[in-house]
């Protein structure tokens, strides 16, 4: 029989240990906790065994592995190094980099999916901070805090955004004129942010980027897999399901005669696929044994119609449950606001920015957490938080500001 105390329990502890990475004595990292915690769940009967496909989101999995074998046949082609010898030879210096990949990353975030653009930067942006022999670190915080902010201005540009647009029939364009100022001003705090934070890494001056030339690229693949996702960027246009079209690509990527299938295969990231199954599943049994909906009935109450508590409100229930559950849970509430529209933007917005508090915001946070590990690179959930605690707190304060003196 299902315990609601011991349902947070098991969850509570499984997202501390996710958060650290690790627990003391024991050789797990962050796949092995959420899975192990999946685990004690299944014994304790906090779930059944037969609930399990339901709570895991297929699309997002599918969406994740497509990705991943199209990176794979990036990264054969030598494109990922290519670019990254391009864009440090074009930047000049660091402050100008990161200037260029905020704006590059906000900007296609907004048009296409955050967790797609967190996937595909993380490589490259590895890449070129190894090259420049520059830290990691901050680049990868502007991406993952770039694609959430970034995301904000669209309803295609992140999964609760999705949600929210067909919830409250807001046009596409009206969506993008209301949130776009909001997603300008936050890319802005975030490149003030991690300049003032790393002022060693950031200190003005310009690199020697004499010796880095690029390197040899295949070609044929490189044209293969430009046209391929050229064309699958084109679906995402034309409104065709994000995961089905990266699908596709993938599976025409297969199709090949330069690259063994066994190597595209080996360089995807079966852990970070088995990680966001356990997060699914750990984050599915709080709303099947009814802790979402106790915090909805919370809600209920203490909800306010105003910009400012309903971003306070949404904010804190994004980073309890996540950005998703948390928009699926105040769904009914703004519904039922006098300015149900002003209620919808001030979600979306909320939502959306809560996101970079810490590590486990949003899943483009763990992408790029997880991805970075995968190459030996990590980003701590301290460092992490220290710079997107800041990000978050400004660029929410704009935008509620924003949106009371043109929205509400």
């Amino acid at each position: 029989m299902p315990r609601i105390w011991l349902t947070v329990l098991i969850v509570a502890v499984a997202y501390v240990g996710i958060a650290i990475g690790r627990v003391p004595g024991l050789k797990l990292n962050r796949t092995t906790l959420a899975l192990v915690g999946v685990g004690l769940l299944l014994v304790t009967g906090q779930i059944a065994f037969e609930q399990l496909p339901s709570m895991v989101d297929v699309d997002t999995i599918v969406l994740l592995f497509s990705m991943m074998v199209i990176n794979a046949n990036l990264r054969f082609a030598s494109f990922f190094e290519w670019v990254a010898s391009a864009l440090l030879r074009l930047t000049h210096s660091p402050r100008a980099l990161l200037g260029v990949e905020i704006v590059a990353v906000g900007l296609l975030s907004a048009l296409f999916l955050n967790d797609t653009i967190c996937l595909m930067f993380t490589p490259l942006l590895i890449d070129i901070t190894r090259l420049a022999k520059r830290r990691p670190t901050p680049y990868l915080i502007a991406l993952a805090t770039a694609a959430n902010i970034g995301s904000t201005a669209t309803i295609t540009g992140n999964p609760q955004n999705m949600i929210i647009g067909v919830a409250s029939g807001i046009p596409y364009l009206s969506f993008l004129l209301s949130l776009a100022p909001v997603a300008l001003l936050g890319l802005g705090v975030v490149w003030l942010m991690l300049v003032w934070l790393y002022r060693d890494e950031f200190a003005p001056g310009e690199w020697d980027s004499a010796s880095m030339s690029a390197p040899p690229i295949d070609r044929v693949l490189l044209v293969k897999c430009l046209v391929v996702v050229g064309a699958m960027l084109v679906a995402f246009l034309a409104g065709a399901p994000v995961a089905l079209s990266a699908f596709v690509a993938a599976c025409a990527l297969f199709v090949t005669r330069r690259v063994p299938a066994e190597q595209v295969l080996i360089s995807c990231n079966w852990s970070l696929l088995a990680f966001f199954c356990g997060l699914f599943v750990l984050s599915g049994a709080l709303e099947a044994n009814g802790v979402t909906a106790r915090l909805f009935s919370f809600l209920r109450i203490a909800g306010s119609a105003e910009v400012w508590g309903l971003t306070g409100v949404t904010t804190a229930l994004s980073n309890l449950v996540s950005n998703v559950p948390a928009v699926l849970l105040l769904k009914p509430i703004v519904a039922e606001l006098d300015n149900p529209v002003a209620g919808w933007l001030t979600l979306a917005m909320a939502s959306t920015l809560a996101g970079n508090l810490t590590l486990l915001g949003s899943v483009a946070n763990l992408i790029v957490a997880e991805s970075a590990a995968s190459q030996d690179v990590s980003l701590s959930f301290a460092e992490y938080t220290r710079a997107g605690l800041l990000i978050t707190v400004l660029s929410l304060g704009l935008g509620g500001l924003w949106l009371q003196l043109f929205v509400w």
